[in-house]
């Protein structure tokens, strides 16, 4: 099931170029007490579920094309990501940092997952506001993995029965000496979307074709199975230092072929069975 949300935080379920309403089953389940921390309607998405396939036969839908997508995730407690995860694109940055007095790891298992802060969260429709146009600010096309219960520790076998959907993630990087954290938690800086798949439709997320075009050019275009940590391992090496909390969203890394983006400029990322999505840089 694709889950959106959309204009002022409505739930919708897309199917096809229509969006249904269950923005009132949502509330309904969220209404109960949450201790949290994470996001509530992701913890409870099972129950939400079984409420949308009994009631979604018999609701009005809106068109696609007419409604402003946000983050599929309203309130996740963080964004772990993986900062060096496809071969392709360490040699990349080898290149582009040659010259740097900066000298950072290139290997993730020594450099280890980094933080975005949840403040730099947008929804495709409200696009990317840079800052810094005087320096390097790059796209990064990524699967995001969105956990859907409470886990730490959690064992690779295991890993997948603790993911509840999946959508596609663009990390934003300003180039620069600063902490990899700090360049990459801009406002506007982690765009999710367009809607989330929920996990059941995606078996294999280590075999899914992702790519990106900046103004109709083609800059990104690999496979998640060229990464260095697998989804399972990357679940198993982020809940080793974290727990992970419903709605807590693990980008997996970008592939070679990041470069720069320009206010003007249009973003247009795909992920194999999650779908499409456009965003606007300004």
């Amino acid at each position: 099931m694709k889950l959106c949300r959309y204009d002022a935080d409505r739930l919708g379920v897309v199917q096809g170029d229509q969006v249904i309403d269950v923005s009132d089953l949502r509330d309904e389940i969220a209404a109960a007490p949450w201790t949290g921390p994470g996001d509530v309607v992701i913890a409870r998405l099972p129950q939400l579920l079984a409420r949308i396939k009994s009631e979604v036969p018999n609701r009005r839908d809106v068109a696609l094309s007419g409604v402003k997508l946000l983050s599929p995730v309203k309130s996740p407690s963080k964004l772990p990501a993986a900062p060096t995860n496809y071969r392709a694109h360490i040699a990349e940055m080898q290149k582009v940092s040659a010259n740097s007095p900066v000298k950072r790891s290139q290997d993730i298992g020594t450099s280890g997952m980094f933080l975005k802060a949840t403040s730099s969260m947008v929804g495709p429709s409200e696009g990317i506001q840079l800052r810094f146009l005087d320096r390097r600010n790059d796209h990064e096309v990524e699967l995001a993995i969105i956990i859907g219960r409470t886990c730490n520790a959690v064992a690779q076998a295991d890993a997948l029965d603790y993911v509840a959907g999946y959508c596609i993630g663009l990390d934003i990087t300003l180039r620069g000496p600063e902490d990899r954290s700090f360049r990459k938690s801009i406002d506007s800086y982690s765009v999710l979307g367009p809607w989330m798949v929920t996990a059941d439709e995606i078996p294999d997320p280590d075999s899914l074709q992702l790519k990106i075009a900046v103004n109709g050019e083609i800059k990104q275009n690999a496979n998640t199975r060229d990464m260095v940590y697998s989804v399972r391992r990357l679940i198993e090496f982020s809940s080793a230092f974290y727990t992970l909390h419903p709605g807590d969203v693990i980008f997996t890394g970008t592939p070679e072929g990041v470069s720069p983006i320009r206010p003007g400029d249009l973003l247009s990322a795909e992920v194999e069975r999650i779908g499409a999505m456009d965003v606007r840089v300004r």
